[in-house]
């Protein structure tokens, strides 16, 4: 047989193949997809050590969904890099090998745009890219420009594919990622979400710091020129590095950076375009008087994020649950709160964090926690909701919110340092305290939830 014979003959077969009755198709996202969500994730010793019915099953749970996410508010590398002189607090490191100790317990997302991004700077975070992408784990937030730290990263999966935009409006100012120019490189870090901060006083009290601050010589700079006030706004000024306004009631007013809302929608914008869904995701420490409490802009910029393209809304950072609330179908939930805290078994911390404390340089982590903590007497051992979470299991069917369970979890108040902070399902009475507390913490959004068989579930909006 000619090779023209062979070549036309096996062109008429696969012409006969695509024209015959085939039954293969595209996977579309019209079936059930689960999530499994969780808050911050400070993590310093390995979990799959551990056998207690609870945490296993809490391990099946997250394992068993289509897709689970974390927030990484760690560092991962063997101190090859030197801390920064600003951290988020405490230098947040563990060991390499724990990001696969993260892949073990199913988590296959994590959110890098927090506080402690930049603690251990530049190195510290491309460290941590290589090994939690070496672990199989998908990670968005950061990036060594502006333009990468903002973008869209993608997990694909059998069912869907899923894109995670990660942000942060709590940062040390040398964490936040730049743009480069013609005659400048960019700046590594995190995706920021910038606000101005405004003391807003009544009359008296703001004229009481404008006479304190024009004693002080702070209405002239070093020239003696004058500065710190605007004619043109009469009601406002800027002293001691802070600006104030007149108002009807002192409050702390947070106008957040609107070229960011701006840019962010965008990025929220094109993944929705690219993927079957996008989650979004905040790591937000200010509050709104209590932890508890998000601050104002929270809940608009939240919203603004469903509207560019958004399917979920997550915020985590102060350390404790914050209510849920159902927007255009979508879910937000302002914090989902710890779902790791480990931050009592760091193995180093650098000379600042002693130094803060009186230590001395004989000093050790055990030390430092024993004086930052008064003995277990005050801070994070003594508040009981740090240590209580959930995590919530929303489902989908084509694409819709249709279920969403919310699973009570014990991170261990009130056991030792070497013990708490890993987390496993709640008992009964905890549970219902949990389910409760988040109950109460969602009614000012309209959201009513029920708890049924130890599991919280949100009573989700329906069609008129």
């Amino acid at each position: 047989m000619k090779w023209s014979n062979v070549v036309l003959f096996a062109a008429l077969s696969f012409g006969l193949a695509l024209t015959g009755q085939s039954t293969a198709q595209h996977r579309t996202a019209d079936e059930s997809f689960t999530m499994a969500l969780t808050g911050d994730s400070i993590i310093t010793r390995k979990l799959s050590v551990y056998d207690e019915p609870e945490f296993l099953q809490m391990i099946d749970l997250i394992r068993s969904a289509d897709l689970a996410f974390t927030n990484l508010e760690m560092l991962f590398h063997n101190y090859e890099p030197y801390p920064m002189a600003e951290s988020g607090g405490t230098w947040m490191r563990g060991d390499p090998e724990l990001a696969k100790e993260l892949a073990w317990a199913g988590i296959d997302m994590v959110s890098r745009a927090n506080n402690h991004t930049g603690d251990y700077g530049a190195l510290g975070m491309r460290l941590t890219s290589k090994y939690v992408e070496e672990a199989g784990i998908v990670h968005a937030g950061v990036g060594n420009s502006l333009a990468e730290a903002r973008e869209a990263k993608f997990l694909e999966t059998a069912k869907a594919r899923v894109a995670l935009i990660s942000i942060s409006s709590s940062f040390a100012n040398h964490m936040r990622a730049g743009r480069s120019r013609d005659d400048m490189p960019p700046r590594p870090g995190l995706n920021p979400l910038r606000y101005k901060t405004t003391y807003v006083l009544q009359e008296a009290e703001f004229e009481g710091v404008r006479q304190s601050a024009e004693s002080l010589g702070q209405f002239t700079n070093q020239d003696g020129e004058p500065t710190g006030v605007d004619e043109e706004t009469p009601g406002e000024m800027k002293v001691f590095g802070r600006n104030f306004a007149v108002g009807d009631d002192a409050i702390i007013r947070l106008d957040v950076n609107e070229d960011d809302v701006r840019e962010i929608s965008a990025v929220v914008s094109n993944a929705s375009r690219v993927a079957d869904f996008t989650i979004v995701t905040i790591h937000a420490h200010e509050h709104g008087g209590r932890r508890e409490i998000p601050a104002d802009f929270l809940p608009v910029f939240a919203r603004a994020m469903i509207e560019a393209g958004a399917d979920v809304f997550v915020g985590h950072g102060p350390h404790a649950l914050r209510g849920i609330e159902i927007f255009q179908g979508k879910p937000i939930f302002y914090s989902l709160g710890d779902f790791m805290f480990q931050n009592e078994t760091l193995l180093r911390l650098p000379a600042d964090n002693y130094d803060a404390l009186d230590l001395d340089d004989e000093a050790h982590v055990a030390d430092f926690n024993d004086a930052r903590y008064k003995d277990d007497t005050t801070g994070f051992p003594v508040i009981p909701d740090i240590w209580e979470s959930v995590i919530a299991v929303p489902t989908f069917n084509d694409r819709q919110l249709t279920e969403l369970k919310l699973y009570p979890i014990s991170l261990g108040f009130g056991a030792p340092r070497q013990v708490r902070g890993r987390p496993l399902f709640a008992d009964e009475d905890l549970g219902a305290k949990i389910i409760s507390d988040l109950k109460e913490l969602s009614e000012p959004y309209g959201t009513e939830i029920e708890m049924r068989r130890g599991i919280g579930y949100v009573l989700l909006p329906t069609d008129d």
